[in-house]
């Protein structure tokens, strides 16, 4: 891959589709020009989160290349310079800005919090236990705030509690690959590290679990949902979140695989089709 390219890792844009998810639930899925501001909305943030790549990037550049799956980036590397990928992150975070505030002043001002929530990130806050995986969570909500803000559609409390959740799951998942880096070569991929263990990722990582499966649950049969979506088996749903769930423990815990969800999901078949299952199941149940 092309050292511009790799940068802005494409593949994590599969994240910044929680911008369509207040449209798939707030049933408005059908409308095409909320679906067509929604996908604007996406490549601006998704531009304004490559300026956030290279700028954890740049900063992390001796620490990636201790890493043995990450000094292979452009930066570490040594096959794209800093200064050039300075420019390229100034040029993404002004496009990304520019075609946000034409769609919505409100979204520019949520995407503006995005940002500086990730600079703090980049420059401090990764560093601090349990705020670092917090702040991830954090940006999972902003994603959803994105969405909602550019078409005009209510989010469900439900929506907000289950995504910071499953982002919480998710980030207690990967610093429990950088444990095991550690545990195995002795390198420190990152200082917060030090407040972290097996046996506290493993009881967090196990307890969030649980609990995003029985806010899923809830979700599901709680009385305003079943009133809006005028059905009362949206619970089946929930057995494709418990697969999914038990497959990346599956993967956690038994392949040891947790540093990069997007990359897990992106080759990970089984996983595909569960969700897969999931979404056309409640497309059906909802719009059918």
């Amino acid at each position: 891959m092309h050292p511009v390219v790799q940068i802005l890792r494409p593949h994590q844009y599969l994240k910044n589709l929680f911008i369509f998810l207040p449209l798939f639930f707030g049933l408005q899925f059908s409308r095409i020009d909320l679906l067509a501001q929604s996908a604007v909305a996406f490549i601006a943030f998704s531009l304004t989160a490559s300026s956030i790549y290279i700028l954890n990037d740049i900063l992390d550049i001796e620490e990636d290349r201790q890493h043995p799956k990450k000094l292979g980036r452009p930066l570490a590397s040594g096959r794209l310079a800093i200064s050039k990928a300075a420019i390229l992150a100034v040029i993404l975070a002004a496009c990304g800005s520019l075609i946000m505030g034409l769609l919505s002043i409100s979204a520019l001002a949520v995407l503006a919090v995005y940002f500086l929530v990730n600079l703090s990130y980049c420059i401090k806050l990764k560093h601090i236990a349990i705020v670092d995986v917090v702040v991830i969570a954090v940006g999972f909500v902003l994603r959803l705030a994105i969405g909602s803000t550019v078409t005009d559609v209510q989010l469900s409390i439900w929506i907000v509690v289950m995504t910071f959740l499953l982002a919480l799951f998710l980030g207690l998942a990967k610093r429990r690959d950088d444990i095991l880096i550690f545990l195995n070569t002795g390198n420190k991929m990152r200082p917060v590290v030090d407040g972290y263990n097996l046996k506290f990722l493993d009881a967090g990582i196990q307890i969030m679990a649980a609990v995003v499966i029985v806010a899923y649950i809830m979700y599901t049969v709680s009385p305003e949902v079943v009133h809006r979506t005028q059905t009362e088996h949206l619970y089946l749903t929930a057995f494709f979140v418990i697969f999914g769930i038990l497959r990346y423990l599956q993967t956690i815990f038994v392949e040891e695989n947790s540093g990069s969800p997007t990359q897990i999901l992106l080759h990970d078949h089984f996983l595909q089709a569960v969700l897969g299952g999931w979404a056309l199941s409640f497309a059906w149940l909802i719009y059918g």
